[in-house]
């Protein structure tokens, strides 16, 4: 008789153990899934303090200048990149040069901000470039001066409309890098 109770308790046991361990098992794989919105999440909250410690850096030397600076489109910087528009409607309005107000990683965020642009009256376009970013364009011109005049025109609107922190507050984003692309083919 003590030989079998000690044999029942040995596979009363060994049940025992491997329940725990298939419970601990369970436990510790089930945490470890990688879950896109805890990824999404941290990713936005990184770029968002990046960019914040860009305008923080930039814009506490001036406060709010008198006047905001124009380029002429001579001096204007261009980057180059082959874009393809997004959404298919928007093909038409993508023209060799464009004033990008943001570049993004995430879909979500570039539309985000094209609706906040487009209350305010712009056609805001979304095109991806071949690394899959997302550039955010406010206007596009046949002509670099036309972009060029277009982007001072709109920064000058919304400098009179409230300091950097003010607009980035509204916004979500700097307004003193704001860049004109040469769309490739």
């Amino acid at each position: 008789m003590l030989k079998l109770r000690y044999n029942y308790t040995k596979v009363m046991n060994k049940k025992l153990i491997g329940i725990g361990l298939a419970l601990a098992c369970i436990i510790g794989f089930g945490s470890c899934k990688p879950k896109q919105s805890a990824y999404k999440s941290v990713y936005e909250a990184a770029k968002e303090r990046e960019v914040e410690e860009n305008t923080t850096d930039n814009s506490s030397a001036v406060s709010k200048p008198a006047t905001t600076p124009t380029y002429s489109s001579s001096n204007e910087s261009v980057r180059k990149e082959k874009v393809t528009p997004v959404y298919e409607s928007d093909a038409s309005g993508l023209k060799a040069y464009s004033v990008v107000i943001a570049a993004m990683a995430m879909k979500p965020g570039a539309e985000s901000l094209k609706e906040r642009f487009g209350n305010d009256g712009y056609s805001v376009i979304l095109a991806r470039n071949e690394q899959g970013m997302y550039r955010v364009i406010i206007a596009s011109y046949d002509s670099k001066d036309q972009a060029v005049a277009k982007k001072n025109e709109i920064l000058q609107k919304y400098a009179e409309m409230g300091d950097a922190a003010t607009l980035k507050a509204k916004y979500g984003i700097p307004f003193n890098d704001w860049w004109i692309l040469q769309r490739e083919y």
